[in-house]
């Protein structure tokens, strides 16, 4: 055994109900005094709540999906306009990702506190799209100094949106397991974040106000997280950016329907990691897992359900055979990948 793993530099607060007073004492700690808050307007009344004690000076929430270049560039003016000296984001991945954006090019500190399951909070990749191209990279002055998890925050997220957000998450530690970096310490990471995720969505699915359940899913959603910093972006995630920039598709809802085919492609090739996904699931087999907590999470199926083109499918295939790393546990062809885009495209089922 043989390895070189590199922990980020981040510190998380997982306490429920203590949102407010935790991102103010995070904030003092960043010793800033002219903070911009970056949130969407559905997470508004949320984002007043959570930052009642800090010293706000703008308030942003133009969010887009994919981060859009132009928005960003925006975001950034209007930091330097407010003589913004730290970012406190309240959201999901699209939130997260703008706060990413401005700290990208002005070096300011980032206070995240999550409302889905998106995992953003814990990386130090960014994406930006621009002509339809969803380009990414990795940069350490884009992860959050800290961040705060509060389920109670996650309460109100629709049933819906919790199964596709929380499959997102899935989806982090299936690409750990065969990330371009991955280690033996990633692997024990996302295993623990497939377990952590298939204890909690089925409970959220039912209630989606069970802080049991969103406890349990914020956990292994973060572990996920982790995980994927460390191991890299594998075949899985590389289809969903590609999929997402050219089509404009909802980030969670590509990233739910594409996972189960992407498995099913790699884990005959990968049976060590297979072994510990199927344990994590408690199943005989990580796709027979996989498939058993679908169906049970009535999981979106299809990408022509989320507005993809048929065409589409050729026209995606040379970007993403680009993007794939070479590490890939099943060698991929144009043929192979077309078959697998053409079934996530329609909804087979593996």
């Amino acid at each position: 055994m043989k390895f070189t793993h590199e922990s980020l530099p981040q510190r998380v607060r997982f306490a429920t109900g203590e949102a407010a007073a935790a991102v103010a004492a995070e904030v003092k700690t960043l010793g800033a005094q002219r903070v911009m808050v970056i949130a969407g307007e559905r997470e508004a009344e949320i984002a007043a709540r959570v930052t009642a004690d800090v010293p706000v000076v703008l308030h942003h929430d133009e969010v887009v999906m994919h981060v859009p270049v132009a928005v960003a560039e925006r975001a950034r003016e209007r930091a330097a306009e407010a003589g913004a000296d730290a970012l406190v984001c309240v959201g999901g991945g699209s939130t997260t990702g703008l706060a990413k954006a401005v700290a990208l090019t002005t070096g300011l500190p980032i206070v995240a506190v999550p409302t889905t399951y998106a995992g953003s909070e814990a990386t130090d990749v960014w994406g930006l799209t621009s002509d339809g191209t969803k380009r990414t990279g990795v940069d350490r002055g884009v992860l959050p100094r800290s961040v705060v998890y509060d389920a109670t925050l996650l309460t109100s997220l629709p049933g819906e949106m919790s199964v596709a957000s929380g499959l997102n998450a899935l989806a982090h530690c299936v690409d750990s397991m065969w990330g371009p970096r991955v280690d033996p310490i990633d692997q024990v990471n996302a295993a623990e974040g497939i377990r952590g995720l298939a204890a909690g969505l089925p409970l959220v699915a039912d209630d989606s106000a069970s802080v049991d359940g969103v406890e349990q899913t914020l956990y292994g959603a973060y572990l996920a997280a982790v995980a994927f910093a460390s191991a890299g972006s594998g075949m899985h995630h590389k289809i969903c950016h590609v999929l997402g920039g050219m089509f404009d598709l909802p980030h969670a809802q590509t990233h739910a329907v594409v996972l189960p085919h992407v498995l099913a492609f790699n884990a005959p090739s990968a049976p060590e990691a297979e072994t510990r996904m199927a344990a994590a699931f408690g199943a005989a087999s990580a796709v027979e897992g996989l498939a058993r907590l679908r169906t049970r999470l009535s999981a979106p199926k299809a990408l022509k359900d989320y507005g993809m083109p048929e065409d589409g499918i050729a026209a995606a295939v040379a970007p993403i055979l680009a993007a794939i790393p070479d590490n890939n546990p099943t060698p991929v062809t144009e043929e192979n990948l077309t078959a697998l885009l053409t079934a996530a495209w329609a909804g087979e089922e593996n």
